[in-house]
């Protein structure tokens, strides 16, 4: 069986790792956990766009070769991958021989079929950018400022027939509703192709940029670098190759809003089209992080690394903070204030509270052996129809990428095991000696013992560690298989269970 196919944007390597990136890994990085632990098999690619001006011209500014500077940016974002413990199973780099190599077959059989064509080109270009623009670019009669400084220039270069294809992409749009997630960002685009589509240059004469890789039949020039970058999530399934088929299409590309379009949802699709490449079967775009309403960016000074809170509170801190806090496709405010508030309430006081002193009640009062469960009253159906509730509508909120909702009903369905234990009052239970508040003590514990088991699978994909930790403690390995570990069976009755652990430290 083909497995699900996930690709994140690859980061483009004139700068250093900041929250957007990682938001990004940590989010295609529960998808395939999710993915796995619902039965499936999952190829998960990241990487690194290393071609292009900006990183010529950073180059320069530091008298090192592009290369020298690509090899350290690429160590920072591996690094920044290891310490948010992301699972994936192939990292790209553009300058690899792979990559360089499906590129150049591309163009070349582009360049064969007429797809491509030379001309001499005047207008506008943006370096921020790397990319020519229009009059309609602007807004309000400027350049936004997220294209830098714009200059006028005139030159020949090479052209891909992206206007050829418009009104194909368009009738695939109208045609496929749920290609681009959420929906309103395929509404843009379909608004975007609303106006006619202009030629790609899908070059750069080699006397202003050296850095890229060169077009297979002219050596003057190299290869633009949204052309060079796209080709990467086919690079890395092997294009070209007899194992092509097992990987290809992508089940998904995970990106953000701002590259949507043009370059993932109008130049992919139809470079795809030209190519004769069958295109992925769906793209998610996720939102900005913001800081009091602007999009939180290096240029601004408003980055907050990742790694400095990773390091603070661990990855899965980290890792559910941003999960919790974002609803994928929309933009979030990031506050260390919100951050720790979540650390302290969802975390430290339900989840981490619950497992400490159930442990504890669980030693002091049966030797750490989980006892059985005698009766099923009121407050125990009520906890069970609360889990078959909690299930039903985290899956279902999983599948459709939405896991801020899914982690809020975990979240309540860990408050509700506490609300149970706070009526069942299992400390004055263990006072009486009565042989019926015996029977519900054990019964108290046990189901508590199952209800944590049963949250806490379903929080595999988003604190893998916090997970692998409970589960020890309940003599469990790691979840991996969902359609086993969900139902409600008291299975640890009789297990020794090992004494309690403070999870979320105060700090």
């Amino acid at each position: 069986m083909k497995p699900y196919y996930l690709t994140t944007a690859i980061d483009y390597a004139n700068g250093s790792p900041h929250l957007g990136h990682a938001y990004e890994k940590v989010l295609a990085d529960v998808i395939s956990r999710t993915k796995r632990a619902m039965g499936q098999k999952s190829h998960f690619v990241t990487g690194l766009d290393e071609h292009g001006q900006k990183v010529q011209q950073g180059a320069e500014k530091e008298g090192i070769e592009p290369q020298e500077r690509c090899d350290r940016v690429a160590k920072e974002f591996t690094d920044m991958l290891t310490e948010l413990n992301i699972s994936n199973d192939d990292y790209i780099r553009t300058t690899e021989t792979r990559h360089k190599k499906v590129v150049s077959s591309l163009l070349q059989d582009l360049y064969d079929r007429g797809e491509i064509y030379m001309s001499e080109y005047r207008g506008f270009y943006s370096t921020r950018a790397e990319q020519f623009l229009q009059e309609k670019d602007k807004v309000d009669g400027d350049w936004p400022e997220i294209f830098g400084e714009v200059t006028e220039i005139t030159e020949k270069n090479y052209f891909f027939k992206l206007g050829k294809y418009q009104d194909w992409l368009l009738e695939f749009l109208q045609e496929n509703p749920n290609f681009i997630l959420p929906s309103h960002r395929q509404n843009q685009v379909i608004e975007f192709l609303s106006e006619p589509l202009n030629d790609l240059c899908i070059s750069r004469p080699k006397e202003r940029l050296s850095w890229g890789i060169p077009l297979p039949f002219d050596q003057e020039y190299v290869t633009y670098v949204w052309f060079d970058a796209l080709v990467n999530y086919v690079s890395a399934a092997d294009f070209g190759e007899k194992t092509f088929s097992n990987i290809w299409p992508a089940d998904l590309h995970v990106i953000g809003k701002d590259i949507l379009a043009p370059p993932h949802a109008v130049y992919w699709p139809i470079m795809l089209k030209a190519c004769n490449i069958e295109l992925p079967k769906q793209i998610l775009a996720h939102g900005w992080w913001t800081s009091s309403g602007a999009k939180m960016s290096k240029s601004a000074g408003e980055t907050i690394s990742p790694l400095d809170l990773v390091k603070l509170y661990g990855s899965d801190i980290f890792r559910f903070f941003v999960m919790r806090e974002m609803r994928v496709g929309q933009d979030a405010e990031f506050s260390l204030d919100r951050f720790e508030s979540r650390y302290r309430a969802d975390l430290g006081n339900d989840l981490g509270n619950l497992v400490s002193r159930l442990l504890h009640m669980c030693t002091n009062y049966f030797d750490s052996i989980v006892p059985t469960s005698h009766v099923l009253d009121t407050p125990e159906q009520e906890l069970i129809e609360k889990w078959e509730q909690t299930r039903k509508i985290t899956l279902t909120f999983f599948e459709e990428f939405q896991f801020s909702q899914g982690l809020e009903q975990i979240s309540g369905f860990i408050r509700a095991i506490n609300k149970y234990a706070d009526e069942r009052v299992p400390w004055k239970l263990a006072k009486s000696t009565e042989e019926g508040d015996l029977k519900n003590l054990q019964t108290c514990i046990s189901t508590m013992v199952e209800a944590l088991r049963l949250a806490n699978s379903l929080l595999v994909a988003v604190m893998p560690e916090i997970h692998e930790k409970i589960n020890d403690r309940l003599g469990l390995s790691a979840t991996e298989n969902w359609d086993l570990d969900l139902d409600w069976d008291c299975r640890l009755s009789g297990r020794k269970l090992k004494e309690k652990i403070i999870l979320f430290p105060r700090k």
